[in-house]
């Protein structure tokens, strides 16, 4: 069975709880959405990225957390990660550019899910959010991946 992407950009959006859970929750969500609208090249990639950012809004953040999943022109996918702290970790406080930041030490318990996201994403960002659509502020963390890229990654 062949799925036909529709012509003009989607997109879904998810509210998720406080909860340790909310990682699984966004990658099953992800995962439908890529299969749904015919972009399984990007999966892998994808649903890890988002379970990395995901999971910082958990670690970092006391309140919920949304996730945002748009497809866009020529295979372009954007993921965009709502949660309820204002800090923006460096270096997503900039525009995109080259990796200049040591990685994590081997004994760290964190400090690998952003460097992933920065390593493996065509682009990414944040910005802080004032009164956003939830009313709480916040920021917005976000990535784009496109099926060239991913090829890529996969060879």
């Amino acid at each position: 069975m062949v799925t036909v992407s529709p012509p003009e950009p989607w997109s879904y959006a998810l509210h998720l709880p406080h909860d340790p859970r909310a990682p699984r929750v966004a990658r099953m969500t992800l995962r439908a959405a890529l299969a749904g609208h015919g972009m399984p090249e990007l999966l892998d990639t994808a649903e890890l990225l988002t379970s990395e950012m995901v999971t910082n809004a958990y670690r970092h953040a006391k309140g919920a957390a949304a996730m945002r999943v748009r497809g866009g022109e020529g295979g372009r996918l954007r993921v965009g990660v709502w949660d309820s702290n204002p800090h923006i970790p460096p270096p997503f406080d900039r525009p995109s550019r080259p990796l200049r930041t040591a990685p994590a030490a081997d004994e760290d318990d964190g400090g690998r899910g952003l460097l992933l996201v920065r390593l493996w994403a065509d682009d990414w960002g944040g910005y802080p959010l004032g009164d956003d659509l939830f009313g709480r502020g916040g920021k917005l963390l976000w990535f784009e991946l496109g099926v060239a890229a991913e090829a890529v990654v996969a060879a």
